[in-house]
């Protein structure tokens, strides 16, 4: 749990944040929202104010343990400050969007659907900046049949991926720039087809290396 210090201390934040709001906050807090901003689910106060935060500690759990279930687990010692930012990372968003929706019912004049386009946005440029950086594993990354069955595929497929994802999360970004209802949706779609493309690349570049004179065995080179 150590290097999940800065994430856990936001989160730790964003708590203390939903205690300070508790009294304030009405019965119910709208949690969702739609193309235009508007409120159309809401919770209980006492959900609202503690779901987040304990959504948090699960997900700071789940990246505790990944690294030691993982069948490939010795590659965690050669991108561990990477695989340690993305999860820190994921928990500064779950936090700031937690604080920006308790602000709202707060009144707070705040935009939700342009603090999301920011945070997702801004989530998928780090990852696809730090995509080269990923070694093999079963569980971050780009995990399709044929990356996991050849670390030069995953290599290919990674270049390819984080050029994809920098430009997605720079398309959700700019839609915060925008107050047209339907860009955040478009650049979402923009995300997806970055993610499908990568997928697809994975399989080009896996034929490719099947067919190639002198190809390895199925598994690649090691790393």
């Amino acid at each position: 749990m150590r290097k999940l210090f800065p994430g856990l201390l936001v989160v730790a934040v964003a708590a203390a944040f939903s205690v300070w709001a508790y009294p304030q906050l009405p019965a119910q807090v709208a949690t969702h929202f739609n193309l235009h901003g508007e409120p159309n689910g809401w919770s209980p106060r006492l959900v609202a104010a503690v779901l987040a935060p304990a959504l948090g500690i699960v997900i700071a759990l789940v990246f505790t343990v990944l690294p030691h279930i993982d069948p490939r687990r010795a590659n965690y010692d050669k991108f561990g400050p990477t695989y340690w930012t993305i999860a820190n990372a994921v928990l500064v968003l779950v936090a700031a969007l937690h604080v920006v929706t308790l602000g709202k019912a707060l009144g707070w004049d705040i935009n939700i659907n342009r603090v999301v386009s920011l945070g997702l946005g801004g989530l998928l440029a780090l990852l696809g900046n730090l995509m080269t950086r990923i070694r093999p594993n079963w569980f971050v990354g780009i995990r399709t049949p044929w990356t996991l069955s050849s670390d030069t595929v995953w290599r290919k497929t990674h270049r390819f991926g984080g050029v994809a994802f920098v430009v997605a999360g720079l398309c959700v970004a700019a839609t915060a720039l925008t107050a047209v209802p339907w860009a955040l949706f478009a650049a979402i779609g923009v995300a997806a087809a970055a993610g499908l493309a990568s997928v697809v690349y994975s399989y080009v570049a896996w034929r490719g290396e099947q067919g190639a004179p002198g190809a390895p065995p199925a598994g690649g080179t090691q790393s």
